[in-house]
């Protein structure tokens, strides 16, 4: 297998060394233990394994310089200590919600955490894939996402400790918005308007990548992982970001569309009940505005949704998207109820 550029032949057994060099570091291994590493599946930024030490079972995290995607997508690594720093801030306000942070190997961009067994905490996405459709869950997503939002609100300490305008401008805006804006020159001036939109908004606490790929469903509600792309700024960007899986997954599996429907629905009303920061129509105004842009990039960006393959549906996502793009409505559930009536 050829390595990445940047990386040297044979990286991934220079990258356990690494992982376990690290643990060792940490005090995490005993003396001479050199326990296996079990890759696992999550995206496309890192790697990830499961270790199992004769402490416990972790999971560890470690930062790629280039994304494992087609196009040429590069982020600093330094990325990987604000996913442990969001994990120190949103983990002291819902800790249920939020993974347990075992230790932080800055030098190496190592993140440990405890390990959740998947028979007790299955994937959102997979469930959504098979047609479980919860809107009782969706709704305490939008629960878990406006708590961390308004604890962290217009905080000038959480402001300077999340201030990483340049990585989340990497890893989110460029990808996603102004690079699909090269695409569609019909609408680039309102996608690169959308972009430094988001940017000049600094409010809360974000996420960034708050998808059905990164939430696990446990015993006590949702738990929401990677947190690479954290950012003290628009919390429109985490709610736009989840609604629009579950409008895209729609076509993914046809006959969960309107169960998907009744989540959109419940974790926005539920998450508008939760802001306290702002009028919540001000951030759904924005939310209605960046979803379509959002809509078009896992279309059109460099992180394209891979389970909508068929021309034909891409082609229907272009067609719904663009024109709201031309004409934003006020609140996303204008958005919702058009998608029912143009696509389910």
């Amino acid at each position: 297998m050829n390595a990445p550029d940047g990386e040297p032949a044979g990286s991934a057994s220079a990258s356990e060394d690494e992982v376990l060099a690290g643990l060792a570091g940490l005090g995490l291994l005993q003396p001479g233990e050199r326990p296996a590493l079990q890759p696992l599946g999550g995206g496309v930024s890192s790697e990830i394994w499961k270790v199992d030490t004769a402490g416990g079972a972790l999971c560890v995290k470690r930062a790629l310089a280039r994304l494992k995607v087609a196009a040429v997508w590069e982020a600093p690594l330094e990325r990987s200590h604000f996913e442990a720093e969001w994990m120190r801030v949103a983990g002291a306000i819902r800790p249920a919600n939020v993974p347990e942070l075992i230790a932080e190997d800055v030098g190496r961009h190592l993140v440990v955490m405890r390990f959740l067994p998947p028979e007790t905490y299955r994937l959102w996405k997979t469930m959504l894939r098979d047609g479980h459709a919860d809107p009782a869950f969706a709704a305490e997503v939008g629960r878990v996402l406006a708590a961390i939002h308004a604890a962290t609100a217009d905080d000038p300490a959480i402001a300077a400790r999340f201030a990483t305008d340049a990585a989340f401008h990497a890893i989110r805006l460029e990808p996603y918005l102004e690079a699909t804006a090269r695409k569609h020159g019909e609408v680039a001036d309102r996608l690169f308007d959308l972009s430094a939109t988001t940017a000049a908004t600094r409010r809360c606490l974000v996420h960034g990548d708050v998808s059905p790929k990164n939430m696990l469903v446990g015993p006590d509600g949702p738990v929401i992982l990677d947190a690479e792309c954290a950012w003290f700024g628009d919390p429109a960007f985490d709610l736009g970001f989840v609604l629009n899986h579950l409008l895209l997954k729609c076509l993914w599996t046809p006959s969960a569309g309107a169960g998907f429907l009744d989540c959109f629905a419940n974790l926005s009303e539920a998450y508008a009940a939760g802001v306290t920061w702002e009028p919540a129509s001000a951030v759904e105004a924005r939310v209605a505005a960046l979803l379509p842009g959002l809509m078009l990039a896992r279309i059109d960006g460099k992180s394209p949704v891979e389970y909508i393959t068929a021309e034909a549906d891409r082609n229907k996502v272009r067609g719904f998207a663009i024109p709201l793009l031309k004409q934003p409505v006020a609140r996303p559930a204008d958005i919702a109820a058009r998608w029912r009536e143009e696509i389910l």
